[in-house]
């Protein structure tokens, strides 16, 4: 009676274990299958010369993964890939190394914002590419909302590449329309990407066309000497006019365009102040990234 007793319980606990076995290799294999999403919560950002502004190296619990964002395409930071470049400088109207510039804005924009923990909701869905590293898609949450949707707001990305309808409800459809709604924004205010001029001379501008030996060959920016042995002297009389006045800028409130006439001020600086909002005054300059001393003294006077 006893014995018997004892063999049902432990086979009742094999079955058990077997079957909790069983559920949660279901369960990994859903997530790599791309069926349910899986929520990672506390990750942290690993470093790495690989990061860009869509795809990046993440710890969570003790592991460590790749992913790529959903929905978006920040700009390359490097020429590497022709071809995506010459896509981007297309759609931004810009140039291509204008395009790098950007490229490097959105990495360091994300660089900051996960700079504290953050949440990665995934499917595990293959997201390699042309790339031997394994990746995966994924939408990314940080205190301050999904972190496609603040680069696409702040120009540092274009709306471009696999979709998926995120969860909690929102259709793929809806999300894609709540990012144009912030494109068109960030179009207005001309921050980002949006706020640079493309350089006909040299690149892929609004006034344009790529080359059919484009892909072959990166164009490469003019120096400022090189821009200004340009010039005649009447062309750089005007544009010292367009330089802003001291203390005329509103830090809360100017345009990227309006950042840049300010002389130490670049888009990519231009892109991380903007980033930065809101500042209590023009004093809080410091904390943005790459201002120092010596810079913070170089602009402070031309904000109010």
């Amino acid at each position: 009676m006893i014995f018997r007793f004892s063999t049902s319980l432990r086979l009742a606990r094999i079955g058990l274990f077997s079957t909790v076995v069983l559920w949660a290799v279901g369960v990994g294999l859903a997530g790599r299958n791309g069926s349910d999403w899986v929520v990672l919560e506390n990750c942290r950002l690993v470093l790495s010369a690989a990061n860009d502004g869509d795809s990046f190296h993440v710890s969570a619990n003790g592991k460590q993964y790749m992913f790529r964002l959903y929905f978006v395409d920040a700009p390359e930071t490097d020429a590497a890939n022709p071809t995506r470049l010459i896509d981007q400088a297309k759609q931004f109207g810009i140039s291509v190394p204008q395009v790098i510039e950007v490229g490097e804005a959105a990495k360091g924009f994300v660089k900051e914002k996960l700079a504290e923990p953050f949440t990665v909701t995934t499917r595990m869905a293959n997201a390699m590419g042309r790339s031997n590293v394994e990746r995966f898609y994924a939408f990314v949450q940080t205190k301050e909302g999904d972190l496609g949707e603040q680069l696409i707001a702040n120009g540092l990305a274009r709306i471009h590449g696999t979709t998926a309808a995120p969860p909690g409800g929102t259709t793929s459809a809806g999300e894609r329309e709540k990012l144009a709604q912030l494109e068109n924004e960030a179009k207005r205010r001309q921050v980002g990407g949006w706020g640079m001029t493309g350089q006909s001379s040299n690149g892929i501008g609004p006034q344009s066309q790529a080359s059919p030996d484009a892909s072959r060959s990166i164009p490469v920016t003019r120096t400022s000497s090189s821009l200004a042995a340009a010039r005649s002297p009447g062309e750089v009389k005007n544009r010292a006019k367009e330089k802003t006045q001291l203390g005329k800028i509103d830090i809360n409130t100017a345009t990227e365009k309006e950042l840049t006439t300010v002389p130490g001020i670049g888009h990519v600086m231009a892109a991380r102040i903007i980033a930065a909002r809101p500042f209590r005054s023009a004093d809080d300059l410091k904390r943005v990234s790459g201002i120092g001393e010596k810079k913070y003294a170089q602009i402070r006077p031309y904000f109010q």
